[in-house]
């Protein structure tokens, strides 16, 4: 308790699911959080505070340039400079599988306009304020199924892995800066989600099958590193991605 006492935190993407579950980890640590999303973010900002951490919720495109200006001066106003920033916000469980020639183009652009340009709007929005305060810590939600490539899904995959690349090329650019940039790349994750969508049914047994850990993959399960990356425990860590799947990605 108390590693992230005070800090000012943004997570997009967290009205549920695995970004619900990041909020309230920071909140959990004493950050200070504003919970961001297209959808509701009521109920998880009711949670946080409930159990007594601090949070706002606020409605956010991350493709909208003048959403996310308003959302880090909201977060500025409430909270002081922000410093922790997890890019969680992605289209991903409501994704239909399906080979590459039948994904629609619109469905292609949509998906790497949130899950890997929406990263960098948010990156480019948020960093005046990391150096205002002269130090920051960035995680960003890659996926492991990059390192093995699925079938069903080439856009989904191909917009991780360029997550995995901002990561690498952010991380150098503002290390001189005391700004980390670090991602996790989590295996399948049983968030709501994806509980809620059929066509993942096809992955979960061979998924399971390939985990050193042979057990479901919950929300939870991704808490630990991501406390890491945000806290000082790794302040000299910088353009890694962290596999957190159960052993299925090995090496």
């Amino acid at each position: 308790m108390g590693r992230l006492d005070g800090k000012c935190a943004i997570v997009t993407g967290a009205a549920q699911g695995i970004g619900a579950t990041f909020a309230k980890a920071l909140a959990d640590e004493g950050a200070r959080v504003l919970v961001s999303d297209l959808a509701d973010t009521a109920d998880c900002v009711a949670a946080i505070t409930e159990a007594g951490g601090t949070a706002m919720g606020m409605k956010v495109d991350v493709t909208s340039t003048d959403d996310l200006s308003a959302m880090v001066a909201h977060a500025e106003e409430a909270y002081g400079p922000v410093e922790i920033v997890v890019n969680n916000a992605g289209i991903f469980a409501n994704l239909k599988l399906r080979p590459f020639w039948e994904i629609p183009d619109e469905e292609w652009d949509a998906v790497m306009r949130v899950n890997t340009r929406g990263i960098f709007q948010v990156m480019k929005a948020c960093l005046p304020s990391m150096q205002k305060n002269g130090r920051g810590k960035v995680i960003n939600i890659a996926s492991g199924t990059f390192f093995y490539g699925p079938p069903g899904f080439a856009h989904y995959v191909a917009s991780k892995g360029a997550v995995i690349g901002m990561t690498r090329s952010m991380g150098r650019e503002l290390g001189g800066q005391n700004i980390t940039v670090n991602a996790i790349a989590p295996g399948l994750t049983e968030s709501e989600g994806v509980q809620a969508n059929a066509d993942f049914e096809k992955a979960r047994a061979p998924t399971l099958a390939g985990r050193s850990i042979q057990r479901d993959m919950v929300p939870d399960d991704l808490v630990g590193a991501l406390l890491f990356l945000a806290s000082s425990d790794s302040d000299f860590i910088t353009g890694q991605t962290l596999n957190v799947d159960g052993g299925k990605i090995t090496w």
